[in-house]
């Protein structure tokens, strides 16, 4: 089975019609290689060429790379771009060429902040897109459960069946420490870093307290924060910046932790099928999770718009997204039969917030107060 993922190859081209260089930035096995081949497919580009940068061969004919990539037109995509961070310097010197013959689409597994390092000269020049796993509008509504279950991983989502599934994930949490990460420059040992990772999934949508978490390690602040550096900025952990207003109230400072895909959060937690997460601790905060993915690919929300807010004495908003300068806000419950509390309305107030959305896990959307609306999970694309 194929999906096409059209919202996101229209982006890309959008991109590389307004920059040289576009880079596509995400996890391991999110589908950057094949969203590039459909992008190239799709494109106006007369010549393509492909290099994979874990691939020997391609390596050694990028041994001159100067001689190899000045003579190309088209479009022009490195795999892997983070395995050869000295073709960055390079790259300005291709893009600024006059008529700009070609255009490099560069896909890499390290986050923006990573590649940033290699790719200063490439200011102005060069923009990212963060590719996520798949999401409702390219799976369908009525898959929303399937998705929830089995992450938004392509080879996860499609495997046939939830043991398969299963199976497939626990293999890439193996991988991904043993060879990814070392591969990317991080020596943390491999059983370390999964102790910590599996401690996150426990904290799953919890206040991040470094000092806690590096006890539990048997490590200092310090070593538990560079660890969760590690994790965010290669994609499998999301963190939740509280966003800061000028009420008179003691504002929670400390973001929260999300394992970016809930699939993978279910691998960590050992739990198969949906028939386990309903009996876990952790379902609704895996549900909330989940939705918070979904609404930030959705509306196509940049990490650094999008936050939660919270005081000490109790008010508190589960997503807050800063879209076009307005606030938006979003309470996100598993139930079916959605409410208004108090809470919500302070936080609105607070917050001076355009709109405010409980997201729920009924079928129906409809308003439940003045510019408070509730939407179904499952009507995201159409109601939101």
């Amino acid at each position: 089975m194929k999906i096409e993922r059209t919202a996101q190859i229209q982006h890309v081209e959008r991109l590389l019609r307004s920059f040289p260089v576009v880079a596509i930035v995400g996890a391991r096995q999110v589908g950057k290689t094949t969203l590039a081949s459909q992008v190239a497919e799709a494109s106006r580009f007369k010549g393509v060429a492909h290099f994979d940068l874990e691939s020997p061969v391609d390596l050694a004919r990028l041994a001159d790379p100067m001689g190899t990539l000045e003579p190309l037109r088209g479009l022009v995509i490195l795999d892997e771009v983070q395995r050869l961070p000295d073709v960055f310097p390079l790259l300005r010197v291709l893009a600024d060429r006059p008529r700009t013959p070609a255009r490099f689409l560069v896909l890499g597994s390290a986050g923006p902040d990573l590649l940033r390092q290699s790719s200063e000269s490439l200011a102005g020049r060069i923009a990212y897109h963060e590719l996520h796993g798949l999401d409702l509008g390219e799976v369908g509504a009525k898959n929303l459960s399937r998705l929830w279950i089995r992450g938004a991983f392509p080879r996860s989502y499609l495997a046939r069946s939830h043991g398969d599934s299963m199976q497939w994930r626990e293999a890439f949490v193996r991988t991904f420490l043993e060879r990814d990460l070392p591969q990317l420059g991080i020596r943390t040992p491999a059983q370390t870093l999964r102790r910590f990772w599996t401690m996150l999934a426990h904290y799953h949508g919890q206040q991040w307290n470094a000092s806690e978490l590096g006890r539990s390690l048997g490590a200092d602040y310090k070593t538990a924060q560079h660890y969760l550096d590690v994790l965010t900025s290669t994609f499998v952990v999301r963190t939740l910046q509280p966003y800061f207003t000028s009420v008179k109230k003691r504002q929670v400072k400390s973001p929260k932790i999300y394992i970016s895909d809930s699939g993978l959060l279910h691998a960590l937690l050992g739990l198969p099928d949906r028939q386990q997460l309903e009996g876990h601790p952790k379902v609704g905060a895996s549900w909330e999770g989940f939705i918070i993915e979904q609404l930030c690919t959705h509306l196509r929300v940049r990490t650094e718009d999008a936050y939660f807010w919270g005081t000490h004495a109790g008010p508190e908003i589960d997503l807050v997204l800063s879209l076009g300068g307005r606030l938006h806000g979003f309470e996100i419950k598993r139930t079916v039969a959605p409410r208004v509390t108090e809470s919500m309305l302070n936080a609105k107030a607070a917050l001076l917030l355009d709109t405010l959305t409980i997201v729920h896990g009924g079928r129906d959307s409809f308003t439940v107060g003045k510019q408070v609306r509730a939407v179904a999970a499952e009507r995201i694309l159409e109601d939101l």
